[in-house]
């Protein structure tokens, strides 16, 4: 039995939370606030801490360093309703385990709790310290999946491991490579961001890794290339899925010998840098293809950030509206209620760029008053808005695609073609909710309207 204090100020939370480890056959104490939980460790000495960011008085990351002075051996969990990127960051310099994002399934912080207990704890927080957060990376957005890019960038900005971004055009892969470099302790080195797409093949060698005087024609010195200038920082290579094959065998031996070869030469240079990769592309049909070395795949998705389409975070919608707002208009006009209504009713394939753009375009049309629908740029050409008539009419249509292939060609013959689709309906209605719920289970249930018990059968299933 291992001893659990659960910090927080709202009564039901804390029952629901001594009540659920009580079930796994913890002992279990509830604190409603910093200044409570640091008399109960004196006195409890507990083996983990559940602790909420907001409380009265102090709040809980405030509370963090002597919260663990009082218990160095526990394992904290930290859990908030209103993080950022700065939040999750904040939590895991302080030594947190892991971090939460209200509401969760209870069954998911019981993992947690239980993963927590089984793994030793450090004697402080020195292993997930890094620098103080540097300004300049903005991600924003309080979306459960982007809480989950948070959480993810948190984590690895500590480390020097690859990090390879994944994600539609205009998700924002380049910001989240400066927010792991801004959050990391290279924070003080050189960020050098490159798209492969952009450069011609017979430069690409060159700009990446330089080269020596007579390497070609019109080398007449030494050059150094990208990995050599940012020594010591990090480098992005955006639409990695577009380099040479040449290029990658040369990506290979960088990431694992941490050397260069200019062109030219055939003496290696170490290198100094972290690697960070990005692309809207699919590598593992790229591999299937052909098109792309899998050994170079596995070495730069040592740890993958996906992140989110604007279409699965369309709760950020305001916040992304206020935030292009701001900077791109000294008036800062009013945002009216239909105007963002008519944001969420478009696709958006170029997802949050998109965004920014239709936003400085409203501005400009406004010319200081409320923003209004009518203030919109039209909708490219291919690009219907994703009205509910229009999405019915699509699925139909593909349900009836789908029942064509598979009716029988006698018509009478015995099957389960209402059973196959329904579970294929299912699966794909779990996938997507829990995707967009960043995996609490208890909000992807609500959101489709079935009872928790309920959803977690058919998950199992």
């Amino acid at each position: 039995m291992s001893r659990i204090l659960v910090v927080d100020d709202e009564p039901a939370i804390g029952w629901s939370l001594r009540e659920r480890l009580a079930e796994d056959g913890h002992a279990v104490e509830v604190a409603a606030s910093a200044e409570a939980a640091l008399e109960t460790c004196g006195r409890f000495a507990p083996d983990a801490l559940v602790l909420d960011v907001r409380l009265p008085g102090r709040d809980g990351l405030a509370a963090l360093p002597d919260l663990r002075s009082l218990a160095p051996a526990a394992r904290i969990v930290v859990m908030t309703a209103f993080g950022d990127l700065d939040t999750a960051v904040r939590a895991l310099q302080a030594g947190a385990f892991d971090y939460l994002v209200k509401p969760f399934d209870l069954e998911r912080m019981a993992t947690v709790v239980a993963r927590a207990l089984a793994d030793a704890a450090p004697a402080d927080g020195a292993s997930c310290r890094t620098r103080a957060p540097a300004s300049g990376a903005h991600l924003v957005g309080t979306s459960p999946p982007m809480q989950e890019v948070f959480k993810q960038i948190a984590l690895v900005a500590p480390t020097d491991l690859p990090v390879l971004i994944t994600g539609e055009t205009g998700t924002g892969k380049e910001l989240a490579a400066r927010a792991i470099h801004a959050h990391g302790p290279r924070a003080a080195g050189p960020f050098l961001a490159t798209s492969l797409a952009a450069l011609a093949p017979s430069v690409i060698e060159s700009e990446l890794f330089g080269h020596v005087r007579g390497a070609f024609t019109g080398a007449t010195a030494d050059r150094q290339g990208l990995f050599e200038l940012a020594a010591g920082g990090t480098i992005l290579l955006d639409e990695i899925g577009e380099a040479p094959p040449e290029v990658q065998v040369k990506l290979l031996r960088v990431l694992e010998q941490r050397e260069i070869t200019p062109v030219g030469s055939a003496v290696p240079r170490p290198v100094d840098v972290r690697v960070i990769a990005a692309t809207n592309r699919d590598l593992t049909a790229a591999i299937g293809a052909g098109g792309f070395r899998g050994d170079l795949y596995h070495r730069l998705n040592v740890f993958p950030i996906v992140l989110p389409p604007l279409r699965a975070r369309l709760d950020d919608v305001p916040a992304l509206v206020a935030w292009f707002r701001d900077r791109f208009s000294d008036a800062a006009p009013q945002v009216g209620a239909a105007f963002l209504a008519a944001l969420r009713e478009r696709p958006w394939p170029g997802n949050v760029r998109e965004l920014r753009h239709a936003v400085e375009y409203a501005c400009t049309v406004a010319r200081g008053a409320a923003l209004e629908p009518d203030h919109l740029p039209p909708a490219a050409a291919g690009e219907p808005r994703a009205t509910g008539s229009a999405t019915d009419a699509a699925l139909a249509g593909a349900v009836r695609a789908w029942i064509a292939a598979r009716w029988p060609a006698s018509g009478a013959e015995a099957g389960d073609l209402h059973g196959e689709l329904v579970g294929l309906v299912e699966t794909a209605l779990a996938e997507e909710a829990l995707a967009r719920t960043a995996g609490n289970r208890t909000a992807a249930a609500r959101i489709l309207g079935v009872d928790r018990a309920t959803f977690r059968a058919k998950l199992e299933r």
